[in-house]
């Protein structure tokens, strides 16, 4: 069929009223399984501190009938270990313009934006306390930093020959040397949770990447292995977990974890660690020297490993 000759279309049309949705889709992932499955701790200085302890080996401890005491255990003393405390802060700056003319999917541009940027903080903190960052004292030129899982860990680990654990006795300054890749396989990860379980961890959660995360789908037998947490047909409702593996050493939650690296999978006790909090996570209004609105959010907080041989890493593993 044919347009009728004068008929007056919208392509000639002016001042149509644009089309825009009042809701702003935002697919950025803001689950931190890490976090949310730790323990929290408040601190009251930038260096803090705890110990460590360890019962001597079991023996077959048979005395004679009257014995006198002639000799006595020895006494060990305890591991005091220590790391930073760090800050970590998002700013914005708007114009008052901008916050009070008419907007499309939020009323108030500065709302919008604190809330934006609390949730990246909490995926920085993600990332930090999982990525390898080893403890810096700092100085009025350099910023504290807070050490990661992976500065910690150096018992027990499954790595490549070329790898190297990191060194420390009581701050752990030194980070990992990663060797060359393999494939995760599940004898790597049996080897890990039994080294946890010996070292008298008790291992509960299996975190990886998503490319080790499906490729732990694979392992021969999963299938009779993992279940659904809840049972039946309803969702697993544990922070970012889909199933259980189930080791001899008991059952492990397996979660994919969007902010570790992905040659790196850890198995953890989180009983053993905690986000530590110095300044809990405020909104500071800055001064104002303009026609805008300043502000800072801004948290200082840290990462106690509180028995690093509770955890262990599959490292060294592929990443595609």
């Amino acid at each position: 069929m044919a347009i009728v000759s004068n008929t007056f279309l919208t392509y000639s049309a002016k001042g149509i009223r644009e089309e825009l949705s009042n809701v702003i889709t935002n697919i950025s992932p803001e689950e931190t399984p890490y976090q949310s499955n730790i323990g929290r701790e408040t601190i009251s200085n930038t260096l803090f501190e705890w110990q460590t302890d360890s019962l001597a080996d079991a023996s077959s401890n048979a005395q004679l009938e009257g014995d006198d005491v002639a000799t006595f255990d020895s006494v060990t003393a305890t591991v005091r270990l220590t790391n930073y405390a760090q800050i970590s802060r998002k700013t914005i700056i708007l114009s008052n313009t901008e916050e009070v003319v008419n907007k499309a999917g939020r009323r108030s541009e500065l709302a919008y934006q604190i809330a934006k940027r609390g949730s990246e903080l909490k995926r920085d903190q993600e990332y930090i306390l999982l990525n390898g960052a080893a403890a810096v004292a700092g100085n009025s030129t350099t910023a504290r930093v807070t050490a990661s899982l992976g500065a910690f860990v150096k018992t027990n680990t499954d790595k490549q020959t070329n790898g190297v654990d990191p060194s420390y006795t009581t701050l752990p300054n030194s980070v990992r040397t990663d060797g060359n890749v393999r494939t995760f396989t599940e004898t790597i990860l049996k080897n890990v949770i039994q080294k946890v379980w010996s070292a008298g961890g008790t291992p509960k959660i299996l975190m990886t990447g998503p490319v080790n995360k499906q490729r732990v789908s694979g392992f021969s037998g999963i299938a009779s292995q993992r279940y659904n947490i809840n049972g039946g047909d309803r969702p697993a409702t544990l922070i970012g977990a889909v199933d259980i593996y189930v080791s001899d050493f008991g059952q492990v939650s397996v979660i994919a974890n969007r902010f570790q690296r992905e040659r790196d999978a850890w198995v953890i006790d989180p009983e053993y660690a905690k986000l530590t909090v110095l300044r809990p996570y405020q909104q500071v209004e800055l001064a104002k020297t303009g026609d805008a609105e300043k502000r800072m959010l801004l948290i200082e907080w840290g990462h106690k490993v509180l028995a690093e041989n509770a955890h262990g890493l599959a490292a060294d593993l592929v990443t595609s």
